[in-house]
C-alpha cells in the first residue's frame, strides 16, 4: 500500500480558484497527475456530490472534502494551503487548509483507519499550526504522515487517544462540580472524517473538564458498540450525528444532548458542559426508546413541527403497508385461483357451480379432490378469506402506529380502536341509531393523532407510586380508548365520512378525459417524494378504493386508479436504473450500484429505490421522474388498465386487466424519465465543464 500522501500531492500557497468546486476539481487533478487516480472526473464528481449533502468547511480555516469513489484504487490524500482562502461553508469564514480525502469503494478497514487518524488530528492546534508553517511540500507531507503512520498507541481505545487539547470556538463553559461518566455516539453520512473528528474533539473536551467519556464512532472503519455496563453507568449521553443512531434504544432513559457532528467539532466544550448539567436535571430531555427524540434537544436532530408530523405519519404508513401488501396479494391470488365471482367468502359460497363451506379443512383432503375436482376453486376462496381478513386491519394499523409514534406502546391499543371505528369494522351505530359512516384513512389519521396525543399527555402526568405500574398497561389504554372512541363515533366519523363519500362519488363519476387527468395527478404525487406523504396519500386513496374489490368489475375506476398509482410508482426507480445503463458516466459509483438494485425495486413497486439518486441531485432527478410518472399514470388511465392487487408490480400481472396497456404505460414512463434525467444531467455536466 502506498503512503496516504506524498510531496507530489501537496500544493502550498496555491491559487486553485475562487469557488470550492474549483478547488475540489483542481485537487482531483493533482491526484491524477500524481498517478493516484484511475478516473479523475469520477473522483471530482463524487467529492462534489458529497459536498452537496452538507458543507465540509470547519471552524479554524479547515475544509475536508471527501468521498468514497471508484476514481481511486487506494486511500489517497491531496493537501492544499490556499492563497487566497476559499469559502467551504464554515461559520467562522473561509478555509486556507484543504484536504481532499478519497477512499476507494469497498476499501479495507486498515485503509480507512488511516483516514480516521487524520480526521482526529485535524482538531489539534499543533498539527494545523505545523501545516501553516511548513516551508516545503516535503515538510507538509511528513507532518501529515506522522499522524497517520501506524503506531502501537493507535490500537488503544478511543478514550485513550492523544491528550492534546481540542480546538474550540469558545472557552470551556463552567461545568457543574458533580461530574460523572458520559458516553457519546458520533456518526456522519460518509463515515470517513467528521465522525472521528467529532469523537476526538469530545474526548479532548472531556479530559479538559476532568470527565470520563467513552465514544462509539459509527463510521466506515467499523464500529465497536459501547459495553452495556458502560452505558448503564453513564450519567448522560451525547449524540453528535448527522444520521440515525444505530441501536438507539440502548440509551433509553438517559439524559441526552443532541447535535450534528459539526457542533461537536467546533464547540465540544459546551456539549460536555451541557451533558453534565443535564445529568443532574430531572427535567432534561432524555432518549426515548421508540417514539423519537424530544424536539427540545436541539442540534441537527431537532425536529420542526413539519418534520415531526411527517415522522408520525410515515411511522403509521410503514406499519400499514404489510397489511395492505399481504392482504391485497392474497385477494389477488384468490381471484386468480377461484375467479372473480368470489363474494361473501365466509360461510357457504358457490364457485363454478360447486358449493363450498368455509372454513372446512377436510375439503383440502384427497377425497375432496377426487370427488369434485374443486381444490383450486376452494383454495381461491380460502386465499380470498385470508386476504380480506388481513385487509380489514390496514386502517386500524395506520391509526394504531400513528398513535405509537406519538406515545409509544400505551398509544397502540387506543390507536387501533380509533382505526377500527374509522373503518367501521363492526358496523358501529351513531347515537341517532344510524350506522356510522366509515371515515377511512382520513379518520384513521385523525383518530391516531388524537389517541397518541391523549396517551402521551396521560403518560407524562405525575402519578402516585402505586399507580405507575398500571398506567401504561391499563389506565392509559382504557381512558384513551373511551375518550377517543366516543370522539370518533360522535364527532369525527360523520364529517370525514361525508368527505370520503364525496371522493368516492367523484371518482365513480369521472369520464375518460378527467380520468386521464387524475392519472397524471397521482403520477406526479407518486414521484414527488418517493414514498413520502404525498406518495402515500395517492396510494392510500387507491387502496381504499379496491378494499371492496370482490364487487368491482374489471373496468371499475377504482381498479384503474390503482393501476395508475402502481405504474407511476414503479417508473422512478426503473427510469433511473435505465439512465445509469444508458449514460453511466453521468452517475457516481454509488449511484451506478444503486441503479442495479433499482431494477428489482422498481419492478416490485418500491418507489423508494429512487431516493438515493434524488438525494444526490434533486433539482435534476425529481422533475425527471415526476414527468415520467405523470405520463405513465395518464397512459394507464387512457388505456383503461386495471389492477386488483395493491402491491407487487410486475409480479401481479395475473391481477391486471389489459396487461399490454400496463406494459406500454410502464415502458413509456420509464423511457421518458430516463431520457429526461440524462438530458438534464448532460446539461449540468456541460455547464460545469465550460
Amino acid at each position: 500500500m502506498s503512503d496516504l500522501i506524498t510531496p507530489t500531492l501537496v500544493r502550498l500557497d496555491a491559487d486553485l480558484g475562487g469557488e470550492k468546486t474549483d478547488v475540489i476539481r483542481a485537487l482531483a487533478r493533482v491526484v491524477g497527475e500524481a498517478g493516484r487516480a484511475v478516473d479523475v472526473d469520477r473522483l471530482a464528481e463524487d467529492a462534489l456530490a458529497r459536498e452537496t449533502t452538507s458543507p465540509t468547511g470547519l471552524n479554524g480555516g479547515i475544509a475536508i472534502p471527501h468521498c468514497r469513489t471508484a476514481g481511486v484504487s487506494e486511500p489517497t490524500l491531496a493537501f492544499a494551503r490556499l492563497q487566497p482562502t476559499v469559502d467551504f461553508g464554515a461559520k467562522d469564514g473561509a478555509a486556507d487548509l484543504v484536504f481532499l480525502i478519497a477512499a476507494p469503494d469497498g476499501g479495507e478497514a486498515t485503509h480507512l483507519q488511516l483516514l480516521t487518524k487524520l480526521a482526529r488530528a485535524l482538531v489539534k492546534p499543533d498539527f494545523t499550526t505545523a501545516l501553516r508553517e511548513a516551508a516545503t511540500p516535503e515538510a507538509a507531507a511528513a507532518a501529515i504522515m506522522d499522524v497517520v503512520s501506524p503506531a502501537p498507541a493507535a490500537a488503544a481505545a478511543p478514550a485513550a487517544s492523544s491528550a492534546a487539547p481540542a480546538a474550540s470556538s469558545s472557552a470551556a463553559p463552567e461545568a457543574p462540580a458533580a461530574a460523572g461518566s458520559l458516553v457519546a455516539v458520533t456518526a456522519c453520512p460518509t463515515g470517513i472524517a467528521h465522525t472521528y473528528m467529532a469523537a476526538e474533539a469530545l474526548e479532548a473536551a472531556a479530559r479538559k473538564a476532568g470527565v470520563e467519556l467513552q465514544v462509539e464512532t459509527q463510521g466506515s472503519a467499523g464500529s465497536t458498540p459501547l459495553d452495556p455496563q458502560v452505558i448503564e453507568q453513564a450519567s448522560a449521553v451525547i449524540f453528535a450525528v448527522d444520521v440515525g443512531v444505530r441501536d438507539r434504544a440502548r440509551f433509553a432513559g438517559k439524559p441526552v444532548v443532541s447535535s450534528g457532528v459539526k457542533r461537536a467539532i467546533d464547540d465540544a466544550d459546551a456539549m460536555i458542559a451541557e451533558a453534565l448539567r443535564n445529568a443532574g436535571d430531572p427535567n432534561a430531555p432524555t432518549v426515548e426508546a421508540a417514539s423519537g427524540e424530544s424536539a427540545s434537544t436541539g442540534g441537527a436532530l431537532e425536529e420542526t413541527w413539519g418534520q415531526r408530523v411527517r415522522r408520525v405519519l410515515m411511522t403509521g404508513v410503514s406499519y400499514m403497508i404489510p397489511f395492505v401488501a399481504a392482504g391485497g396479494l392474497l385477494i389477488a391470488l384468490g381471484f386468480l385461483l377461484g375467479g372473480y365471482d368470489i363474494t361473501n367468502a365466509y360461510g357457504t359460497i358457490m364457485v363454478d357451480n360447486t358449493l363450498f363451506q368455509l372454513p372446512d379443512p377436510s375439503a383440502l383432503g384427497l377425497e375432496h379432490v377426487l370427488l369434485d375436482s374443486g381444490l383450486m376453486a376452494y383454495l381461491g376462496a380460502l386465499f380470498f378469506v385470508l386476504g380480506k381478513t388481513a385487509f380489514v386491519f390496514f386502517i386500524p394499523a395506520l391509526a394504531g402506529y400513528i398513535a405509537y409514534a406519538i406515545a409509544d406502546r400505551p398509544g397502540i391499543a387506543p390507536g387501533f380502536v380509533a382505526g377500527g371505528l374509522a373503518a367501521n369494522v363492526f358496523g358501529v351505530a351513531n347515537a341517532d341509531g344510524l350506522g356510522a359512516p366509515a371515515s377511512g384513512y382520513l379518520g384513521a389519521i385523525v383518530g391516531g393523532v388524537l389517541a397518541g396525543l391523549l396517551a402521551h399527555y396521560l403518560a407524562t402526568r405525575r402519578t402516585p407510586a402505586w399507580l405507575r405500574g398500571l398506567m401504561p398497561v391499563l389506565v392509559i389504554p382504557l381512558v384513551t380508548s373511551l375518550v377517543v372512541g366516543f370522539l370518533m363515533i360522535a364527532v369525527v366519523n360523520r364529517p370525514l365520512g361525508w368527505v370520503m363519500d364525496r371522493l368516492t362519488d367523484g371518482l365513480n363519476s369521472m369520464g375518460t378525459g378527467s380520468a386521464v387527468l387524475l392519472g397524471v395527478v397521482v403520477g406526479l404525487m407518486m414521484a414527488f417524494d418517493m414514498g413520502g406523504p404525498l406518495n402515500k396519500v395517492a396510494y392510500s386513496v387507491a387502496v381504499a378504493g379496491i378494499g371492496g374489490a370482490a364487487t368491482l368489475a374489471n373496468g371499475a375506476p377504482e381498479l384503474k386508479l390503482m393501476a395508475a398509482v402502481m405504474i407511476a410508482g414503479m417508473v422512478p426507480p426503473l427510469g433511473l436504473a435505465l439512465a445509469t445503463v444508458l449514460r453511466p458516466r453521468l452517475f457516481n459509483a454509488a449511484e451506478r450500484e444503486n441503479g442495479k438494485a433499482a431494477w428489482l425495486l422498481g419492478a416490485s413497486f418500491i418507489t423508494e429505490g429512487a431516493i438515493p439518486f434524488a438525494a444526490a441531485d434533486p433539482l435534476r432527478v425529481i422533475p425527471s421522474i415526476m414527468l415520467g410518472s405523470a405520463v405513465a399514470g395518464g397512459l394507464a388511465e387512457a388505456l383503461s388498465v386495471g389492477v386488483r392487487a395493491p402491491h407487487g408490480g410486475i409480479f401481479v400481472l395475473f391481477a391486471v386487466s389489459n396487461i399490454l396497456g400496463f406494459l406500454i404505460a410502464l415502458a413509456v414512463g420509464t423511457l421518458v424519465s430516463a431520457a429526461m434525467v440524462v438530458f438534464l444531467k448532460s446539461l449540468g455536466r456541460d455547464t460545469a465543464a465550460a
